[in-house]
């Protein structure tokens, strides 16, 4: 049995007109509210429709991401929301790019790292790398933390991007 006040991350999918200002209706209803967005990822996903998909990863009590779904369902450019964490099994993936700049050992041991975690080296010089590591989050934030002490010195990160396992679509 969970406590009601308990904690959870979630995954939400919202799909929306593509046009302007909608992602700011989205975002103001979070902030409106005091709610954390902990990742948000936008493309247009149906040129024909003229549609976008918002992944938006939050945290919150049972209450309060239902409260958020209810919210999101109301907004007018709104065709569909979808919590993938509680509507089953779902497909998470982020994308990060990280510079680590290196010699010596350092440098092979972030080579070594990168491989074990299917990183690519994207660009090289002398003295640094550019990895492109894809994966879950945990993933992705585990590959940062190993290469914080081989010479970390930036990372831009995708945000989360997910879709419902089987046939059911959003």
């Amino acid at each position: 049995m969970t406590e009601d006040n308990e904690i959870f991350r979630h995954t939400i999918s919202v799909l929306v007109d593509n046009e302007f200002g909608v992602l700011a209706r989205v975002v103001g209803l979070f902030s409106g509210r005091g709610y954390n967005i902990e990742s948000l990822t936008v493309a247009r996903v149906d040129q024909q429709a003229n549609l976008s998909r918002i992944t938006i990863v939050t945290s919150g009590t049972a209450m309060v991401i239902e409260q958020i779904k209810a919210q999101l369902n109301r907004l007018v450019p709104v065709h569909k929301v979808a919590d993938l964490t509680s509507d089953g099994p779902s497909v998470e993936r982020e994308m990060a790019l990280v510079k680590v700049i290196s010699k010596g050992e350092k440098r092979v041991e972030a080579l070594r790292m990168a491989d074990i975690f299917r990183a690519r080296a994207v660009d090289t010089t002398e003295d640094s790398f550019v990895f492109e590591v894809t994966g879950v989050p945990d993933k992705v934030r585990a590959f940062i933390a190993l290469m914080e002490p081989l010479g970390k010195a930036e990372v831009c990160r995708t945000g989360v991007v997910a879709l419902r396992r089987g046939t059911d679509v959003i």
